[in-house]
């Protein structure tokens, strides 16, 4: 399949470990691009939400990325969030990205101040022309509060070869359908939920923008290759399998459950930024018993 960029089929949005005092944790970091190389992400996503970029500087996302790459050594992918709800701050920190060495971005669609469709085409197409980096769209209306109709992301990957891709959060099947229907053959949807991979790639969709995959990333890749080399009941027992975790670390504001499954790993420490918290005790034991079916 011919693509305008291939991230690949797993894109790991990452999470950001941070220490005792909530300051980002650069050992532990190394050691978990290390872990999501090794058990099989094709890219990484810095500075994601999972990344908890709504709390991190635009100098600490920065900083986290440059780490990022001298530590993946071309080993994989590297796209960095920059997206924003205010045009000329996205177009900025895409800049950043380029600067940076990100051989993709991820931009959502604006959050708070709801433009219209034709907002976002102007939002978008604006972007688009300020770089020749490779844009993957995101449509989350569960945290923008506007939803990225199917014909809208179509215009756009009509009008701008650079955009590549869209991470589509939503439910609706008949919205990836459309997305996928009208949407260039080059262009490709990503899911944006880990419970729906298997579902959009029946659809069309080409992967996964993951968080289970910090987890069980050899098992999604081999369900989604199950599924598209025609095994389809090889991969729906798969799905089947993996759907307890991946409903169980969306049990709480993302990432705070797979926070606490990578420090049960020995991977990190466990600690988010306010306004998010940690698990209690009861909210832990309920995870572990679903963990430990996996690790």
């Amino acid at each position: 399949m011919a693509m305008r960029f291939d991230a690949g089929e797993i894109i790991t949005a990452m999470i950001t470990p941070m220490d005792k005092d909530r300051k980002v944790d650069y050992k532990a970091l190394e050691k978990l691009v290390e872990h999501l190389i090794e058990t099989g992400s094709d890219a990484l996503l810095v500075a994601g939400t999972t990344g908890e970029s709504p709390t991190l500087t635009h100098d600490e996302e920065y900083e986290i990325f440059k780490f990022v790459k001298d530590v993946a050594k071309g080993r994989c992918k590297l796209i960095m969030g920059a997206g924003s709800n205010c045009t000329e701050t996205a177009v900025m920190a895409t800049g950043n990205a380029k600067e940076a060495g990100a051989d993709a971005i991820l931009s959502v669609v604006p959050y708070y101040n709801k433009p219209s469709q034709k907002g976002l085409l102007e939002h978008f197409g604006t972007i688009a022309k300020s770089t020749d980096l490779p844009i993957l769209l995101y449509n989350i209306p569960g945290r923008t509060g506007i939803t990225m109709k199917p014909e809208t992301i179509a215009q756009l990957a009509n009008e701008n070869k650079n955009i590549f891709a869209v991470k589509q959060s939503l439910a609706d099947m008949d919205v990836i359908t459309e997305t996928v229907r009208l949407c260039p053959e080059d262009f490709v949807v990503y899911s944006g939920d880990d419970s729906l991979t298997l579902p959009m790639v029946s659809v069309g969709a080409y992967g996964v923008i993951s968080v289970a995959s910090h987890i069980i990333c050899k098992e999604m890749k081999e369900m989604i290759h199950q599924f598209k080399n025609g095994s389809t009941k090889e991969a729906t027992k798969m799905h089947l399998k993996l759907y307890p975790l991946f409903k169980k670390i969306f049990m709480a504001p993302n990432p705070v459950p797979v926070k606490e499954c990578l420090h049960k790993m020995g991977l990190i420490e466990n600690y988010v930024r306010r306004p998010l918290v940690e698990l209690d005790e009861n909210e832990r034991k309920e995870l572990y018993s679903v963990l430990e079916q996996f690790i």
